[in-house]
């Protein structure tokens, strides 16, 4: 059965036709991704739902913690760009670079270096992007709470998933992804 299009003349088929009717496109389903989009966001208050303040709170995997050290701590990013996308964050609620202690600013340095060399020798990345984006114009997700993102770039990694469907395929669970980091971690 078919029924004319108001004005154009082109016979369509009825709506009530097309329900189950297989329409070319394969479904990546990522129901996981609606926690983040419609997620709240924490306060600028710390603890006040901050994630970066109640990870270190959690054991090591409960809190996908890669590295502890003294001041900063490498977490695995619980919505990746790629597998292995990590931050470094400081475990002090501060949201601007600028506003590390002198001490705070040579560990968070340190634990990119060894984040990076931990990935470098656990996935075999081609190339990194490494960067902060600092308050909310600058879109920053958590822009209360300073952190630094390592993400592993590979050859071909971006295919059409990202722009045309707004989702990211990742081989790698989160959990297995930082037991690999974490057992890579260079030795102090």
């Amino acid at each position: 059965m078919t029924d004319q299009s108001p004005g154009d003349g082109i016979p369509t088929e009825a709506e009530h036709e097309l329900v189950g009717v297989p329409d070319g496109f394969d479904r990546l389903w990522t129901p996981h991704r609606m926690a983040y989009i419609t997620g709240e966001r924490p306060s600028r208050d710390a603890g006040d739902g901050c994630p970066f303040c109640s990870a270190p709170e959690r054991d090591d995997e409960d809190g996908l913690i890669v590295h502890r050290g003294e001041h900063c701590y490498v977490v695995m990013n619980l919505f990746p760009y790629n597998p292995g996308h990590v931050l470094v964050c400081p475990y002090r609620h501060v949201s601007l670079y600028v506003d590390l202690t002198d001490e705070e600013t040579t560990e968070f340095t340190a634990l990119t270096k060894s984040a990076i060399r931990s990935l470098q020798q656990s996935s075999g990345p081609q190339g990194f992007n490494i960067g902060m984006n600092q308050g909310d114009v600058a879109g920053a997700g958590v822009a209360a709470h300073l952190h630094q993102h390592i993400v592993p770039r590979w050859g071909g990694d971006m295919n059409f998933l990202p722009v045309v469907g707004q989702t990211k395929a990742l081989p790698v669970l989160l959990e297995d992804a930082r037991a690999r980091l974490a057992a890579a971690w260079p030795g102090e």
